[in-house]
């Protein structure tokens, strides 16, 4: 049953990255809804999981927020050293963006699939009905995570084909994640900890790269209510769902 539910959330992520590319003639509104997607699955989700399931406080901190602020400062930190590497080897220098980054976020958008399809997997295993809350829950926001993985592999002048590679391992990640679940059993804290330091890294790309990116040649209020709306959207997803 798990990997049958799993299977929806393949249709959706799929669903969701051709939503990206079939709007590129409006790449800034498509860039704002993407940071805004981002924002509020940070901010909604992830980050009150995270603090949910690791509950430890490190020095009078909750570990889940310093491994937040960790995955900024590692994002930010490698983003900084891909890019000084490209310039050091003749890279355009008014094109900072390594295309490096933008797979390895998308493979962070890949582990954290993997993670939604083990989630759905482990709560199927407690209770049917906990199993199915669970999955509308993951569905309904990989639509996001399909959208945004297309976005941030294409943004950081990766090919096509590369964008589309990376949307269908994203896709098909629930799937293994479900059908692996009967095997692993990850530690609650475990859990915490990788959900704060994914949302760190999630928000840096969000509001250093994506979002100044939108804005940068269409400064428009669509492109705002774009990014407004995506926040939204999660929100909406969060309370119908939790």
């Amino acid at each position: 049953m798990a990997v049958f539910v799993a299977i929806g959330a393949f249709l959706m992520t799929l669903a969701g990255g051709w939503t990206a590319q079939r709007v590129t003639d409006r790449r800034h509104l498509v860039l704002g809804l993407a940071g805004g997607l981002m924002l509020g699955v940070v901010g909604l989700d992830l980050l009150p999981e995270a603090l949910k399931a690791a509950g430890t406080e490190v020095h009078g901190v909750p570990a889940a927020l310093l491994l937040f602020v960790a995955g900024f400062l590692l994002a930010h930190l490698v983003e900084r050293l891909l890019a000084a590497r490209r310039a050091s080897h003749g890279g355009n220098e008014h094109n900072h963006r390594a295309p490096e980054v933008g797979l390895t976020a998308a493979a962070a958008m890949v582990g954290h699939s993997l993670m939604d399809g083990v989630a759905i997997g482990a709560s199927f295993q407690v209770g049917g009905s906990m199993g199915t809350g669970v999955a509308l829950a993951v569905i309904a926001h990989d639509f996001a995570d399909g959208f945004n993985t297309f976005t941030l592999t294409s943004l950081y002048g990766n090919a096509r084909r590369k964008a589309y590679a990376m949307l269908f391992a994203d896709a098909l990640a629930p799937v293994a994640g479900a059908a692996a679940s009967a095997y692993l059993a990850i530690p609650e804290g475990v859990l915490g900890g990788y959900l704060g330091l994914f949302g760190g890294v999630l928000l840096y790309l969000a509001a250093a790269e994506i979002l100044p990116e939108a804005h940068h040649e269409h400064p428009a209020r669509s492109t705002v209510l774009c990014t407004v709306a995506g926040a939204a959207f999660i929100w909406l997803v969060v309370g119908i769902m939790g």
